[in-house]
């Protein structure tokens, strides 16, 4: 079996070891999930734009602000209801 190279992106900084995504925390992660938060946020008109090397920059899915921000937003309402 060919290992895949470990690599890591110079325009953010993401970490590839052999082939699988690791966040700065050392948890795992998807290329996905790292579109939705960080590369799809890259403007295409940003000079260093092509030094992005997650192959799924641009596809729509994964985690987002949005749907992080929908989830603190659900969490805080349930912790301001008054308690039974």
């Amino acid at each position: 079996m060919d290992k895949i190279p470990n690599k890591t992106c110079s325009k953010c900084g993401a970490h590839w070891i052999e082939g699988q995504l690791y966040w700065s925390t050392g948890a795992k992660g998807t290329d996905l999930d790292l579109a939705g938060l960080v590369c799809n946020s890259i403007s295409d008109e940003d000079p260093t734009v092509g030094e992005c090397i997650n192959a799924s920059r641009g596809q729509v899915g994964g985690t987002t602000w949005e749907y992080r921000r929908g989830y603190i937003d659900g969490v805080m309402e349930q912790a301001m209801k008054p308690k039974q």
